[in-house]
């Protein structure tokens, strides 16, 4: 399925993405915190994962990045979480909270959600203001979150954004 912002269109990813998911992913910006993506680990992106939903992100034509939503479809604790990375190359022109907004609106108006998460690196601070433009808040810090390639532990940011937070463009 196929969902449109307007400048961006959230799309599945082929297996033609994936040479320009892995240039993206090979950028210093990007590599920073998406570590050790090589192509084995990019071809996940279109295993087809239950309960994952994942798009690419072209801008015109032009493949810029990929978006994420997994869902916890348990009522009690029903909701969904998004991650994403962007070409830097796009970096500071609103393509991150415009292909949030478009794949949250999603989320909540088709698929019933009324709270989202995302959980960027707590020092990852050019994400955490695009996160917040759209309106998700933190709640908390996951402490030694994420172990990187070279041993080290690095903390996350818990952020969140009930249905009624979105903000729009």
């Amino acid at each position: 399925m196929e969902i449109r912002g307007e400048r961006v269109t959230l799309r599945p990813v082929v297996p033609a993405d994936l040479p320009g998911l892995l240039d993206i992913l090979a950028t210093p910006e990007v590599a920073r915190w998406w570590p050790a993506y090589d192509r084995a680990r990019v071809e996940e992106f279109t295993a087809g994962e239950k309960d994952v939903t994942v798009y690419a992100i072209d801008l015109g034509e032009r493949l810029v990045g990929l978006i994420q939503a997994s869902e916890e479809n348990e009522p009690e604790f029903r909701h969904a979480s998004i991650d994403l990375f962007l070409d830097p190359s796009v970096h500071g022109q609103g393509i991150g909270p415009e292909a949030i907004r478009v794949v949250a609106r999603d989320l909540i108006d088709r698929r019933g959600h009324h709270r989202l998460t995302i959980d960027p690196a707590a020092d990852n601070d050019r994400a955490i203001r695009s996160y917040a433009k759209v309106g998700f808040r933190p709640v908390g810090r996951l402490r030694r979150y994420q172990r990187f390639p070279d041993g080290s532990w690095r903390d996350g940011l818990l952020m969140e954004l009930l249905a009624e937070e979105l903000r729009e463009g």
